[in-house]
């Protein structure tokens, strides 16, 4: 029984290196020419990388092994093979071509290596476990090779051009290490009478994805892209309402219903930010009154020595 469940908690690190070899593979099918297959592997690779960290959290099965070994096989997977198959596509024979795939595997190199410094900050606020920092490397490898998803689907183009796929990936590569944040799934809970739709609309989009591969993962890529100016807001207002920070997705909702209804109305709701700015107005005007009858003693002392007179302590 014990070497049952030691098999058990081994299966996310399986998961995990099945991962790599995904990715790896993706290497050999972009050298071969096999560009489908190349971009197939890499998604296939995202797949499973969403998967291993919640087996382990299922399981039980968390080690710093198995946390070592997915940020390796996440550089692998979505820095590497993504880059070398961009560059093997359409920015092999450009002088920007190897120096734009260097970019992007070391902005993937630090977005990782910043997302486990991350992990342990004790000082982050109780909603920024709902959030990444920066576009996570998954999401960004796929978004990268966006460009190729579109050349298989339509053909060649403005799209595929070597000037458009090295922008893109640039511009890729640095909302990866930027700050923006964006939503992350770990934190979304389904409640009871949702699973059964939710079933339904999972086998709706599995079948979208057999059929028409290529179309489901360039609209799902536009929809991620879609979703990055709602994180910045659903962000910056969890920010602005600590009253919001530990309570359930209605209760927030309720929230904003009650602040949209108070600005129709012309009420301005107690804003720490306004409180703060007048506390702080007050406390440099003290500091400056302190300071003016300071500068005034020393120069009152200044001409009581100069015409010999002395201070009583």
């Amino acid at each position: 029984m014990p070497n049952a469940g030691a098999g058990v908690r081994l299966l996310p690190n399986v998961i995990t290196v099945l991962a790599l070899c995904s990715g790896l593979s993706a290497l050999k099918f972009a050298l071969d020419g096999n560009f489908t297959g190349a971009l197939a592997a890499i998604g296939v690779a995202a797949v499973l990388d969403s998967l291993d960290g919640r087996l382990a959290r299922l399981l039980d099965a968390t080690s710093r092994i198995g946390a070592e070994l997915d940020s390796l096989a996440d550089c692998v997977s979505f820095g590497v093979a993504p880059a070398v198959v961009l560059f093997v596509w359409a920015l092999n024979g450009t002088r920007v071509g190897w120096p734009v795939a260097l970019v992007f595997t070391v902005c993937v190199v630090l977005r990782l290596a910043r997302f486990n410094t991350l992990l342990d900050d004790s000082d982050a606020v109780p909603f920024a476990k709902e959030f990444f920092i920066g576009i996570p490397s998954p999401a960004g490898a796929l978004l990268a090779l966006l460009p190729l998803t579109v050349f298989l689907q339509l053909g060649s183009g403005w799209w595929s051009s070597p000037v458009t796929v090295a922008a893109w990936t640039v511009a890729v590569a640095v909302a990866m290490v930027s700050r923006l944040p964006t939503l992350s799934m770990k934190t979304i809970r389904v409640p009871a009478p949702a699973v059964a739709p939710l079933l339904a609309l999972i086998a709706g989009l599995a079948a979208a994805v057999i059929t028409f591969p290529l179309v489901s993962l360039g609209v799902a890529m536009l929809l991620y892209l879609v979703h990055v100016p709602y994180a910045s807001y659903r962000y910056r207002w969890l920010a602005q309402h600590p009253s919001a920070w530990e309570v359930a997705p209605r209760e927030r909702r309720a929230i904003r219903r009650t602040a949209r209804s108070m600005r129709r109305l012309g009420l301005r709701p107690p804003l720490r930010r306004r409180v703060a700015g007048a506390a702080a107005r007050a406390g440099a005007a003290v500091r400056r009154r302190r300071g003016a009858e300071t500068n005034g003693q020393v120069s009152g002392d200044r001409r009581s020595r100069r015409i010999g007179l002395r201070r009583h302590p």
